[in-house]
């Protein structure tokens, strides 16, 4: 008998848990399990990327303003009375907070429960920030039969601030790397010059740090440099960052892509991709990168250890602007420091295959 698994996610939205769910259910094997789909509010660009083999469903066609805090007028229990209307055998939570609130109010003592934690939770305050008060987030959390991690980071940090009794897990993001690969030849045009290209790509909101990754770029143009930043994405600062681009004269040495549904034809056009976060959980952006073969520069965030095999597989630099800069400074000076990093990038890039992490996924699944 199919094991019936049911995933609550907030939205379908442009992030990268969205893109890491549909890939994931895409790919199970659906002669195990009968898989579907919740979305909190849908109109998401995603929505459309799932196969017709995965139920799907929203609860509300379109966001609601302050969703969190009306639903903390209501108990775990009654959310989940009100939006979970069938029963599953495993219910798992695919983002952090209203979703893990809600999956904990399951009162069916034959369904597992899971939560799956994508971000660095940092503090309390974090952890606690979608429920009625910390202790509320400590007892939903602790009613899960298991928590999955993205990377063992991401459980560290969750650890010190939640005493999580049950049982842990980390398991990797879920790519289509064979259409990660093919979409990656598609043409474009516009960026056949000369230039080192550099490559960033996320909503553009500050944890992203893509203001300072600009203010990077304007000193390189300052030394001379022949570079230009492809910076993919949408969000609330892109104002405030097309204006700086403007008021340093920078036009010609940034383009503002914009949220693209094939980001990796211009990943693999590109020569360095740049992550400049402050925070990450587990980078789907890097893993992408290093799937086409893409040398990679960071800032030291949560996951990049795992995923750059300690700085072998590409640059880690302090979590701070100069580190970051003398860090990008120094690829596009040394050319056999940059050949290696392509070579370790290429093959790092074979290890994110969709069947073995698909499989790890399904494997942990079935065992609850």
């Amino acid at each position: 008998m199919k094991k019936k698994i049911l995933f609550l996610i907030h939205d379908l939205g442009q992030g990268g848990a969205e893109k890491v769910l549909v890939n994931l259910v895409n790919h199970m094997d659906k002669t195990q399990f009968d898989v579907s789909v919740i979305s909190l509010f849908g109109g998401g660009v995603n929505e459309k990327y799932l196969n017709d083999d995965v139920r799907y469903s929203c609860v509300y066609k379109r966001m609601i303003p302050a969703n969190s805090r009306w639903m903390k007028l209501y108990t775990p229990e009654q959310l989940h009375r009100k939006y979970i209307k069938d029963r599953y055998d495993v219910e798992v939570s695919f983002l952090e907070g209203p979703c893990a609130r809600i999956v904990s109010g399951c009162s069916d003592s034959n369904t597992k429960l899971v939560s799956w934690i994508h971000c660095t939770i940092k503090s309390k305050d974090e952890l606690s920030a979608s429920f009625r008060n910390y202790a509320e987030a400590l007892d939903c959390y602790n009613r899960m039969d298991r928590i999955v991690f993205v990377s063992n980071d991401v459980c560290d940090h969750f650890l010190k601030n939640c005493p999580y009794k049950g049982i842990k897990a980390v398991r990797y993001n879920v790519l289509d790397s064979k259409q990660v690969i093919e979409t990656s030849k598609e043409n474009v045009s516009g960026i056949d010059s000369d230039d080192f290209k550099l490559i960033g790509m996320g909503t553009l909101k500050p944890v992203k740090g893509f203001d300072r990754l600009l203010r990077i770029v304007k000193r390189l143009v300052e030394e001379k440099r022949s570079v230009h930043l492809y910076l993919l994405g949408d969000g609330p600062m892109r104002n405030d960052l097309e204006k700086f681009v403007k008021a340093n004269s920078i036009e010609n040495n940034v383009t503002f892509v914009g949220y693209q549904t094939n980001p990796y034809k211009y990943l693999s056009k590109c020569d360095l991709f740049v992550c400049s976060s402050y925070s990450e959980g587990l980078s789907t952006a890097v893993t992408e990168a290093l799937i086409l073969g893409l040398p990679v520069c960071t800032t030291d965030v949560s996951g990049m250890k795992e995923l750059l095999d300690d700085g072998k597989c590409g640059m880690i630099t302090e979590n701070n602007e100069e580190a970051l800069y003398q860090g990008i400074r120094s690829l596009l000076k040394n050319k056999d420091l940059y050949k290696n990093y392509e070579g370790q990038a290429k093959s790092k890039g074979q290890s994110f295959k969709t069947e073995a992490t698909v499989k790890a996924i399904e494997e942990l699944l079935s065992s609850l």
